[in-house]
């Protein structure tokens, strides 16, 4: 009995190190803030653990703790929906920087894209992050977010559209080419 237990301790901490930062990643994308981020992450593992012994027995464990990811973070902001949808200043976004170019403006992007994501509505917010920064397909995201196909891609343009439609995101688009 304990080794089975030490096991499946071990399967899950396997799967933790390896797939760390991509659930950083899509935390942070979706919350905007680098502790946020955090406490969502280790509120999914912690949700996880307990029932690892028929998640890690799954076909796609990494979808599963995708999907009470995102079931978490949808609860969090239905009970505090007028404080997600009021804007954030400066000090609330982490900035992070890649590794490559220009540093600074790397970092003015970035925070200008994480000011327009924050803008948009949670279930928007989701579809954008899943599709265009997780490189999920449609059927994949609509997993993740317990929806279907349809209201994924409806999600997704709206979204898209929300940002075509920032003025100072549509210029940095149309500079980034140039820099």
């Amino acid at each position: 009995m304990g080794d089975r237990k030490q096991a499946r301790d071990t399967e899950f901490q396997s799967f933790v190190i390896g797939r760390w930062p991509r659930l950083m990643r899509t935390a942070f994308l979706l919350t905007g803030e680098q502790h946020a981020a955090e406490d969502l992450v280790q509120s999914t593992l912690e949700q996880v653990y307990v029932a690892w012994r028929k998640i890690g027995s799954a076909d796609d464990p990494e979808a599963y703790v995708r999907r009470v990811m995102i079931n978490a973070h949808a609860r969090r902001h239905r009970r505090r929906l007028k404080e997600f949808l009021a804007p954030r200043d400066d000090s609330g976004l982490v900035r992070e920087v890649a590794d490559t170019g220009d540093r600074i403006a790397q970092a003015d992007d970035r925070s200008a894209l994480l000011k327009a994501l924050a803008q948009l509505p949670p279930r928007q917010r989701e579809a954008v992050v899943l599709r265009y920064w997780e490189d999920l397909t449609e059927t994949q995201t609509a997993e993740a977010m317990g929806c279907s196909v349809g209201t994924v891609k409806s999600n997704a343009a709206k979204g898209i559209a929300k940002l075509r439609a920032i003025p100072g995101l549509a210029e940095m688009v149309s500079e980034g080419g140039r820099r």
